[in-house]
């Protein structure tokens, strides 16, 4: 097989993305990311005869792309918050909406917080609080074991301590107080399934998408759990879906009457992110 340059390599990946219909910018993200490279790293390399291991496992990876399987799982990790976090199909792959959740939550709270993640799956919601706020206490839980698993060798490669548990909801951390409690739950109503996108649908964890009620489920749940769980004063931030601002506002204040419910938008004015402030 005649050897190949980088440019070679990245073009001909590009051209077999295109023609099977996937994100022909995938071939430069698993090129950059597989080498560690920046892009301007890259160039100075184009011209540059690619090893042949190496081409065969790139060329290995965009035929997975052509099949539908995210880039993030097939190299095992993903960005977020400035952090390289490990991911697997048994955890969500994080995405740049949910920064702005991690964002809103650093931008409102103090120092020194008891904080609780719920349904953390890789973990990055939690380990990006911890690292940026060292002082605060961070509890993670989530149902599934194996998305535990994973983000626990996040926090440890990322030297974030954070005490980590199994379990539905909020069971795990029954009797205990939190100053915050945060959650990107399971907002997808199942009838959007012909306009999501395939590869969501056939890698990513069902369970981690998927809700009841149209998608409402977890939050007229926290809704009802709140009060057990957050001190006088405490707040819940939650990802919600771009459509769900107006029914979520609602569930939160018919529950909790006496709280202040915000709805925000995120960078693309869509109804985004919730959180719920309880009367001190």
């Amino acid at each position: 097989m005649a050897k190949l340059t980088f440019f070679q390599l990245l073009k001909a990946g590009e051209q077999q993305l295109t023609a099977a219909g996937q994100d022909a910018s995938a071939a430069q993200y698993l090129l950059l990311e597989g080498q560690q490279w920046t892009f301007t790293t890259l160039v100075q390399h184009y011209r540059e005869d690619v090893p042949t291991e190496l081409t065969t496992s790139y060329q290995d990876q965009i035929t997975r792309i052509c099949a539908g399987e995210p880039a993030q799982y097939i190299l095992g990790r993903a960005p977020f918050y400035g952090r390289e976090f490990r991911v697997t199909p048994a955890t969500l792959i994080p995405r740049q909406e949910t920064e702005e959740l991690v964002e809103w939550v650093l931008s409102v709270a103090k120092p020194g917080l008891d904080l609780l993640d719920v349904g953390t799956g890789s973990g990055a919601i939690a380990i990006s609080l911890k690292a940026e706020r060292p002082d605060w206490t961070v509890t993670a839980t989530d149902i599934s074991a194996a998305a535990v698993t994973v983000a626990q060798q996040n926090a440890q490669q990322l030297q974030a301590s954070i005490t980590f548990a199994v379990g539905d909801l909020l069971k795990p951390v029954r009797g205990q107080r939190f100053d915050i409690v945060v959650s990107n739950p399971p907002y997808i109503d199942r009838a959007e399934l012909p306009v999501m996108d395939d590869s969501v649908k056939r890698f990513e964890p069902d369970s981690a998408l998927f809700a009841d009620d149209h998608g409402l489920a977890f939050y007229r749940r926290f809704a009802a759990e709140l009060i057990a769980v957050l001190r006088p004063g405490g707040q819940f931030f939650a990802e919600i879906g771009y459509h769900q601002g107006a029914a979520v506002r609602e569930i939160f204040a018919l529950a909790l009457p006496t709280a202040t419910v915000t709805v925000k938008t995120d960078i693309n004015g869509h109804d985004r992110m919730v959180r719920v402030q309880l009367k001190s």
